[in-house]
């Protein structure tokens, strides 16, 4: 890797259960593994990875703590569950991972299962806050075709949904609306409005699309974090689409006065939020074939020729930095379609839910094995 590259890690949601029910065991998970740590409803744990630019390392971070996890639920009869949603048929009822937990009794009163979900947040080192709020307009521009690629989550209760990602429709974004942030001090002034104002409970009470992120919130800043994704567990997709979004920032520090949508898009920044609140809804509905709204001139494009315009674009800075390759996944995606478009299809030739869940676990310990 090149020394330009920058820093990535991960923060990846699970759900854990049997190869029929959700079962909640995210609070013995932390006792037991440092890496982990609980979620609010228990059926769901989250591991966090520690930076790196090397996608060699990227790779052993991911897939190792999934390793120990899926041996030591091995061992309770239990399993890693692929879909980003509560597919199996559930109680509807929130189930407590911490009892004396104030946010989480906040989050269970408010929110209740609805922010029952798996996902994986991508975050991507930048300490020039110049070029951090540049980025984070970027790709919230682009978010949508992020949740494209990795849609995995049509299923809710043991039905099938209208949606390919499940997960971000039901999702609450919070704070409902937000805006385009011209600069770290206008989103300083923001964040402590909507704290004041209780819009936001705490600092962490920020849940969109993407955000800027940092060891001291609002006011010290050194990443950008994708929340959009829905889990990958294809290890090197999820490298692909991680890939194709610092492909995108390394592009846009080359290029900022084209690339930036403060400076480079027909809209106003009041109108680019709301274009790109809508395009994110519409590919949660229907992924690669969602028609959205491009930023740049307000055309409409079908997401799946966008990702693929967008691949042809980065193609050059791709073989600048020797990362061409790790995109091959993203064009099998385009031509196999998505995690979601796999399951429906295998749903609508007469497969459960069960059985399509036990064929992705059985890819996911096959991917797994094949790592050793």
């Amino acid at each position: 890797m090149s020394k330009v590259n920058l820093y990535k890690g991960f923060e990846v949601e699970l759900f854990t259960g049997s190869l029929n029910s959700h079962i909640g065991v995210s609070a013995d998970i932390e006792k037991i593994f440092s890496d982990f740590v609980k979620e609010p409803d228990d059926r769901n744990v989250e591991y966090i990875t520690t930076p790196e630019k090397d996608y060699k390392f990227l790779y052993e971070k991911l897939i190792t703590p999934r390793k120990k996890l899926r041996q030591w639920l091995n061992n309770k009869g239990l399993t890693i569950i692929p879909s980003s949603t509560l597919c199996f048929e559930h109680d509807i009822q929130f189930q407590r991972s911490d009892i004396d937990n104030v946010y989480h009794q906040f989050i269970q009163d408010n929110y209740g299962i609805s922010i029952a979900t798996s996902s994986v947040h991508i975050n991507i080192g930048i300490d020039n806050l110049d070029k951090l709020f540049a980025a984070i307009r970027l790709i919230r521009s682009e978010a949508a075709l992020y949740l494209s690629i990795s849609a995995s989550s049509p299923f809710l209760n043991n039905k099938i949904t209208e949606n390919h990602s499940q997960r971000w429709i039901q999702f609450p974004k919070t704070p409902s609306k937000v805006p385009f942030f011209v600069n770290h001090n206008s989103y300083i002034d923001w964040i402590e409005k909507n704290l004041a104002n209780e819009n936001m409970q705490n600092i962490r009470h920020f849940w969109s699309s993407i955000r800027p992120n940092g060891p001291q919130r609002p006011l010290i800043l050194d990443r950008l974090e994708l929340r959009i994704c829905d889990f990958v567990h294809d290890i090197n997709l999820l490298l692909g689409i991680t890939a194709l979004l610092e492909l995108r920032i390394l592009n846009l520090f080359e290029n900022l006065n084209t690339l930036d949508p403060l400076n480079a898009s027909i809209f106003s920044i009041n109108e680019l939020s709301e274009i790109c609140d809508q395009n994110e809804i519409n590919a949660a509905k229907d992924s690669l074939n969602s028609e959205l709204i491009h930023w740049q001139d307000g055309e409409k494009v079908i997401c799946r020729e966008w990702i693929q315009n967008l691949l042809t674009d980065l193609s050059s800075t791709a073989e600048k930095f020797n990362m061409k390759h790790l995109l091959q996944p993203i064009y099998t995606v385009l031509e196999e379609g998505n995690q979601s478009m796999k399951w429906i299809n295998q749903y609508e030739k007469g497969l459960s839910i069960e059985q399509i869940m036990k064929i992705s676990v059985d890819d996911m310990i096959k991917n797994e094995d094949e790592s050793v």
